[in-house]
Order: C-alpha cells, then structure tokens, then sequence
C-alpha cells in the first residue's frame, strides 16, 4: 500500500476507487464499503484509494482533541490488512476547511486523487460547512467523468446502523463483546512496553505497561481478559485499563498487562494488545495486599474466560 501523509502536493497517475472518511475503527460498515470497491476493483481493474484526514476535521475546528478508536498509525495498518492499495491523509487545514464542494471534487478527488470511480455511504458529506452530500456526487460524475456507487448502511443484530458513535458508547459501558462484534475484530491497543513504578515485579505481578497517546479512545478503566501479540507470538493476559488509583502518586493513564506463561523482558518491545472480555471496573483498595489477593482472584478468572475464546 502507498502511503500519503502530511502533504498537499500529491498526484496519483492511474485512475483509482476513491472513497472518504474518517475510517475510525475500521468497523463491519467500513469494511462492507471496502469489499464493495475491492469488488469494482476486479471488474474495472483500478486501484483502491481512501481520502481521509491526518486530524479529525473536530479537533481543528472545535479547537478540542476528538479521540479515535484508531490512531493513524493503526488505521494505515488496518487498510494495509485490508488490501488498499492507496491511503491519503490530508493536512486539514484553513483551506480545504473552506473548501467549496465542488472544488473538492474537482480539485482533489478527480485532480490528485484521479478518481475514475468514487464510492460512499448515503450520509456523505464533504466541502465547506459539509454542504456537499451524495447528491451532489451524482451530480457532478457525468461532468467530472466518473462513475458514482452508494452502499448502503451496515445494521447489527437488532437493526442498528453501525458507526464509531455506536462503539464508543459501548466502549463506555465496558461492553467490549458488543464493540468487538460491532468492529468485526478485537478492539486493540499497540504501543512500546516502557518502564513503570516497577510495584508490579516488587510485589504484585510483572507487567508490560503502555501509555497510549492522548488521542487514543479507550474503553471503561478495568479489569479485561486479553489477547497480546509479541514479535508474532500470541499470549493470554490480564489487562487493567486505567490509572492505578490503589498505587500512590499520579500515574497515568495506562493499558498494564500481565502475560501468562511469558518469561523474558518486554521492554521496549511493540505489542498489540487485544480486548476479549471485561472482567471488572477498575477500583481503589486499601492496600497493596488487598490488592494482590484480588488479582490473584482475576488471574484465574481471566485465564478461564481466555480459553472460551480460543
């Protein structure tokens, strides 16, 4: 895959599948609109291309961080499974902020993007004060000379659309079966193992702590069974999503995992951490005992629940 960031000078020469967005979460509805241009990909043989943003267009205009399910690096890694062969991340700027609609078309999607085919979902919207929508795009492919597809909205089980929205809520319930089953994958962290308190080699267990970034949308602070991959092995574990309130001090908030039948040293090293099941809400104990002798309890709670899932 090709990956475009942080520029406005590209120029992509062969005609291409374009579709925009966010893609935050690469949930069942993206991934149907992603089969659907993979799909014209084999009838008309252009490539695939996803138009998105290196920021959420929120967070420049409201002048607030807006969380994401998936930081930019986990997305490109998610089109890369994908099998997109072009992701564009746009500098979201004052201009393309008060971009015409139509100019966004012209100028980037059909210009840079040379897009022969442009593909959507039907609440589409682009350009300035987003008053571009999937009309326009059926409007403008016969004088802009390329073919319009809409896919239709992907539905759970229960009849509701499936969107970023829907997962964060459930993200905040600790309803991680449901986000997961919404995702058509686990929800997962990566990140660099760094060094912690070392409490958990002292007197608890050994773990491998992460500090995703700021932007990093995580789930309700607690205790999960989780899935973790390190240098292509594959282990259980007990996370604790959270920041540790029985432990002194101001720590911050972390994704902590302790890998069962794991012997070595993690630090420094690249892990995805995958969310299974929730255990329980993270909680404050009176002393580092209480502590030890109610993980000892999750241990082999989680250690149970794992094997349900393998």
């Amino acid at each position: 895959m090709r990956y475009i960031t942080d520029t406005t000078e590209f120029q992509i020469e062969e005609p291409t599948i374009v579709t925009v967005g966010k893609f935050d979460g690469r949930h069942r509805g993206h991934q149907k609109l992603l089969r659907t241009m993979k799909e014209l990909k084999q009838e008309l043989g252009y490539p695939t291309a996803i138009f998105t943003f290196s920021i959420a267009p929120l967070t420049q205009m409201s002048g607030q961080p807006q969380t994401v399910i998936t930081t930019n690096m986990e997305r490109r890694a998610n089109m890369e499974r994908m099998g997109i062969d072009y992701l564009v991340e746009y500098p979201f700027d004052e201009e393309v902020c008060h971009m015409a609609p139509e100019t966004f078309v012209s100028d980037i999607l059909v210009g840079r993007m040379n897009a022969g085919v442009i593909v959507s979902g039907p609440d589409c919207h682009f350009g300035y004060k987003a008053a571009g929508d999937c009309a326009m795009l059926a409007q403008l492919s016969e004088k802009y000379e390329y073919r319009y597809f809409i896919v239709d909205k992907e539905r759970d089980e229960e009849g509701k659309i499936i969107s970023s929205t829907y997962i964060r809520e459930m993200l905040a319930d600790g309803n991680i079966i449901k986000a997961n089953d919404l995702l058509g994958y686990y929800y997962f962290v990566t990140g660099t193992v760094q060094h912690g308190n070392a409490i958990g080699h002292k007197k608890l267990y050994p773990t491998a702590n992460l500090v995703p970034p700021a932007v990093k949308h995580l789930p309700k602070f607690g205790v999960y069974v989780t899935r973790v991959t390190v240098e292509g092995n594959v282990y259980g574990g007990l996370t604790n999503v959270g920041a540790k309130p029985t432990i002194s001090g101001e720590n911050p908030v972390g994704v902590e995992t302790y890998l069962y039948d794991f012997e070595g040293d993690l630090y420094g090293k690249e892990l995805k951490v995958e969310l299974l099941d929730f255990v329980r809400p993270e909680m404050k104990f009176e002393s580092i005992d209480a502590l030890k002798a109610q993980l000892d309890h999750d241990i082999k709670e989680c250690q149970r629940r794992y094997l349900e899932f393998m």
